[in-house]
């Protein structure tokens, strides 16, 4: 099932379920001091679950880019290192503002999973919130008996406060949650340990595929609960660990989202991809980077010096020494690559295709500006480097020279030296 089909059947079911489609906001957040960008499928809808805004319908379904790029939520360190994280993401998402709660929640999931998607049964694993004495919440024992109608007792989680229960922030709404992981691996590997025992425990092949929040609650200034007037429904579903499950991949990278992407640019590097992990880390970090600065750009974005745009720089600039250290790349070539990604997302995102020319042109430029200096400055790191064979740690004079002279932001200066042991 191609990622498209994927998407336009999640929103159809919930359509049929009467949710209205609600229309994806801007990756770069205009509505929200408090945040650069959109980074959860929540974010269009925080004013209602705070109680600010009047819900314009009562059931909603959406598909949302999210950024994970900075703050609270920053998944860049991670990206390219394993096969799953990404900075730029789609979220696949509904929503019940005051309306149906639990137990339509929990049956159209499984609905959705099964019917829907026809994903396996026997592999399916639901974690419920076992409560907290010390905030004195009691186990969730409707959500428990809800999935009890699909699933065995050994298919049943019961999950700590960390895993399964959501808030905002520091004081807003919250509540506990009700997550559906999938099992992937080999049935020998299934035999030995039972799935279960695995679920949230960070493995690559038993991992979570969406995660229904059942907000009842809200947190206040001096960290007391007390019940909404309204109980909503909020749940996010990962479109491209979804796309890789019903591909029958191990990796989102492998799945149709990604491959395109990872064909261009093996044919510019001359690489292949899967056969050295050095280069295909490199791959998948400007897979996932490229898409991410895509999005941004045509929503408004820019590569800056400051705030949201100096992000934005930061990770053009991380994507590039990737491509130069690694992939032998010695002129521009991520501009071209977002092409491929307006190709790929035109038809869900049609705003792509008539900024491709400016998305183009801004990547350009920034890319030609830092080239100019990256072969220089790192040059200069390796003889720092080579001064001092020994040196465990890298001053802080190191640091900024790099990022002053030569515009390594400090982060990348902390991948290169992590890469050198340092």
């Amino acid at each position: 099932m191609k990622s498209k089909e994927v998407r336009e059947k999640f929103l159809n079911f919930y359509k049929k379920k009467g949710h209205a489609i609600h229309s994806a906001v801007p990756i770069v957040n205009t509505h929200d001091p408090t945040l650069f960008f959109v980074n959860a499928g929540m974010n269009p809808f925080k004013g209602i679950l705070e109680g600010r805004q009047k819900a314009p319908n009562k059931r909603v379904v959406n598909s949302q880019p999210c950024l994970r790029v900075s703050g609270k939520h920053n998944d860049l360190e991670d990206v390219g290192n394993d096969t799953y994280h990404h900075t730029f993401f789609e979220m696949l998402g509904i929503w019940s503002f005051g309306d149906y709660f639990k137990a339509e929640a929990i049956d159209w999931a499984w609905e959705l999973l099964t019917t829907c998607y026809n994903l396996p049964k026997e592999r399916l694993y639901a974690t419920v919130f076992e409560g907290s004495k010390e905030e004195n919440i009691p186990k969730d024992g409707a959500a428990k008996k809800r999935w009890q109608r699909f699933l065995p007792e050994d298919q049943i989680v019961w999950g700590n406060k960390a895993d399964n229960f959501w808030e905002m922030g520091n004081q807003g709404p919250c509540g506990g949650s009700t997550e559906v992981h999938i099992d992937l691996r080999s049935e020998a590997d299934r035999s030995k340990i039972p799935g279960h025992k695995l679920v949230n425990q960070d493995h690559e092949e038993v991992i979570e595929l969406g995660n229904w929040v059942m907000i009842e609650y809200y947190r206040r200034e001096n960290g007391e609960l007390t019940p909404l007037p309204e109980k909503h429904i909020d749940t996010g579903i990962g479109l491209e660990r979804l796309a890789m499950v019903l591909q029958g991949k191990k990796s989102t990278y492998d799945s149709d989202l990604f491959l395109p992407l990872l064909q261009r640019i093996q044919e510019k590097s001359g690489q292949i991809y899967g056969k050295e992990r050095k280069t295909d880390c490199a791959m998948r970090v400007i897979s996932d980077h490229i898409r991410a600065l895509t999005f941004a750009i045509a929503d408004g974005g820019m590569p800056g010096a400051q705030k949201a745009g100096y992000v934005l720089r930061r990770m053009l600039r991380r994507a590039l020494r990737y491509g130069h250290s690694f992939l032998d790349f010695s002129s521009p070539f991520l501009y071209a690559l977002s092409n491929q990604v307006v190709a790929d997302m035109k038809d869900a995102y049609p705003h792509l295709e008539s900024q491709k020319s400016h998305i183009q042109a801004t990547i350009h430029q920034e890319e030609r500006h830092f080239l100019s200096t990256l072969s220089r400055g790192l040059v200069h790191f390796k003889r720092i480097l080579s001064e001092n064979p020994e040196k465990k740690e890298l001053e802080g004079e190191a640091i900024f020279t790099l990022y002053d002279r030569y515009g390594f932001p400090y982060d990348l200066t902390a991948l290169m030296a992590k890469e050198e042991g340092i």
